[in-house]
């Protein structure tokens, strides 16, 4: 895991803030800490390593070291992927925390068999795997597990989190689906987090060979997802963390203006927060 350069101000901010509706700071990559008017605090995929150089290659500053969090009642996974599921970021804050492990099975498995629980101060009945269609309960937050469209994941999930201040998507890495249009008509979505990216050639996994790579949605699918969630206001992530597949999400404006939905481009960098 990379050293922040950063200190401890964006933890220090995330603890010291006192939101009136609910705020959520941008971590970078698919990263999200997310607090409620009440104090309720949910982290989402929060990544601080540097990836696998030289065939992936961090762009963007690691933001705090994962140690200095002091607050948090759930962490949040959206699929088994090593920038999504991660022990040196998540479970330091877990153990600081005693927050609860939220997770699909094969993203718990990661934290089982990479043995969170031996290396770091956490336990296992911190860790609850859940599935589509689960219902959750953290403090001032109702939480949905909905079904995304990931097929680089071996089990993706979403999140419709709740509030009285309005309703927030995370998609993880998710493209298009048809279930998107049936959660757009459940949900009165007012912020929804959708990965978007570049195709590039970076190394095979394996081979070390140049490969041509897509992980994440172009602008037409990211769009085509936003408008059939009828999302209020869309913020684009991923676009700016592995070098050949970043992306310019102000090149998104052309594409959703002919849409009811989104309403709004959310363009936010690493560090940023924004309120509901």
């Amino acid at each position: 895991m990379g050293e922040s350069d950063w200190g401890d101000w964006l933890p220090r901010a995330i603890e010291n803030a006192d939101p009136e509706t609910v705020a959520l700071w941008y971590l970078g990559c698919n990263g999200f800490a997310i607090k409620g008017s009440a104090g309720t605090v949910l982290w989402i995929d929060p990544y601080l390593g540097i990836g696998d150089p030289p065939r992936t290659t961090r762009m963007i500053p690691v933001p705090f070291d994962p140690t200095d969090v002091t607050v948090g009642d759930a962490l949040f996974i959206t699929h088994e992927h090593s920038d999504h599921a991660h022990g040196p970021s998540q479970a330091p804050i877990l153990a600081n925390t005693d927050a609860e492990l939220i997770a699909p099975d094969d993203s718990v498995a990661v934290a089982e068999e990479e043995a969170w629980a031996d290396d770091w101060d956490v336990s296992t009945d911190q860790f609850t795997a859940i599935t589509e269609g689960d219902t959750l309960r953290v403090g001032e937050f109702a939480v949905d597990v909905v079904p995304v469209n990931d097929p680089d994941a071996t089990h993706p999930v979403g999140y419709v989190i709740e509030h009285d201040s309005g309703t927030i998507f995370h998609g993880g890495d998710t493209k298009p689906t048809d279930s998107f249009a049936d959660i757009g008509d459940a949900y009165d979505i007012d912020l929804g987090i959708l990965a978007f990216g570049s195709a590039g050639t970076i190394p095979d996994k394996e081979t070390r060979e140049p490969k041509h790579t897509k992980w994440y949605s172009d602008e037409t699918e990211i769009v085509d997802a936003a408008s059939a969630l009828e999302i209020d206001r869309l913020l684009p992530t991923h676009w700016d963390m592995w070098k050949g597949l970043t992306a310019d999400p102000t090149a998104l404006y052309p594409h959703v203006r002919s849409f009811d939905h989104p309403r709004r481009l959310e363009i936010v960098e690493i560090g940023d927060r924004v309120d509901l």
